[in-house]
């Protein structure tokens, strides 16, 4: 499912417009987005969590050269799904 399909799916099922489920399902992201960047972690009960990671510096090996190379700390965003999720699939 692409995001026009959400929002089309998302529209039928609140019974609103197009226009108004894309408006809901753009804040929704910008608000995860916003909270993830501050370090907040984003529960929603029933769905899953969002958190961001940091992952370690560390060293890996060029595999085209077999080089050994430092590979920077970065951030990534870990999901958590839900229990209920889990068991239904």
């Amino acid at each position: 499912m692409n995001k026009n399909q959400l929002v089309s799916a998302i529209a039928t099922k609140a019974n609103c417009s197009k226009e108004v489920a894309q408006d809901c399902c753009d804040a929704l992201v910008e608000t995860v987005m916003e909270a993830l960047k501050e370090g907040d972690k984003v529960a929603l009960a029933g769905f899953g969590t969002f958190e961001m990671k940091v992952r370690a510096a560390r060293t890996g090996i060029n595999p085209a050269t077999k080089e050994k190379i430092d590979i920077p700390e970065s951030k990534t965003i870990n999901f958590k799904v839900a229990k209920n999720i889990k068991e239904i699939l």
